[in-house]
């Protein structure tokens, strides 16, 4: 076999190993763009929250001697509160009237927080508790919280610490991040964009299409050749 001949066979071979890569590439990626990012993710179906009203100046949270990395005051269903974050990452809330520290928000609350600002029309179909240990794959964040369902499939997760909304997911947004996560070849945690699935078959393709640009001017000159005129 000459050195063409080779070079054909690696074509093909190369061809048929990238082909199933480059069409989850395209499939995905065309999915991916189908619908207007805005929709996927979800923008629109909470309001801004309400503005903070206080009775009176806000009372400091009771926190003496306790170091603190931030202090804001936010508003919530039930009212203001202040969201105390931690040296260690843990968050506390405390109420502005009274400076009072207070428990983790309860399934009710989350509950509350979604309707409170929540614009679109589906009703909520329940709550459940998910663990900073194992968050859930839309959510994928190590914290604590509530997934308030919605009846349409939309999920929305309310940090059971500081009360805050922290994630829309929508039902199109999950199959999106499933296209996304072929898309990277990392359908597992759907974060690894450097993954050694990405580069094998990147370096497939490429050797592929060197392979097809070596041989397309010898194919090109002998489809010529075979072209002229015989001689008579």
């Amino acid at each position: 076999m000459n050195g063409r001949g080779k070079y054909r066979r690696w074509h093909i071979w190369l061809a048929w190993v990238a082909a199933v890569p480059i069409l989850l590439w395209v499939v995905s990626g065309l999915i991916m763009v189908a619908r207007p990012i805005e929709e996927v993710r979800g923008e629109g179906l909470l309001s801004d929250p309400a503005p903070i009203r206080l009775a009176g100046p806000p009372v400091p949270p009771l926190i003496a001697g306790v170091p603190v990395t931030s202090l804001s005051l936010e508003q919530r269903a039930v009212g203001p509160r202040w969201v105390i974050k931690l040296p260690d990452g843990k968050v506390r809330i405390a109420d502005p009237g009274t400076g009072l520290l207070l428990p983790d928000l309860s399934a009710n609350d989350a509950r509350r927080e979604v309707e409170a600002r929540y614009a679109g029309k589906a009703k909520v179909q329940s709550v459940a508790r998910t663990r900073a240990e194992d968050p859930p794959m839309d959510l994928r964040r190590p914290i604590a919280a509530w997934q308030v369902t919605m009846n349409d499939g939309a999920h929305f997760y309310v940090d059971a610490a500081s009360g805050q909304i922290v994630a829309t997911r929508t039902r199109w947004w999950r199959f999106y991040d499933f296209m996304w996560g072929l898309h990277i070849m990392d359908p597992k945690t759907r974060e690894d964009t450097h993954n050694p699935f990405v580069i094998l078959f990147g370096l497939v393709a490429l050797g592929m299409s060197v392979l097809g640009t070596i041989l397309l001017p010898k194919a090109l000159k002998k489809k010529r050749n075979g072209a002229r005129p015989l001689d008579h």
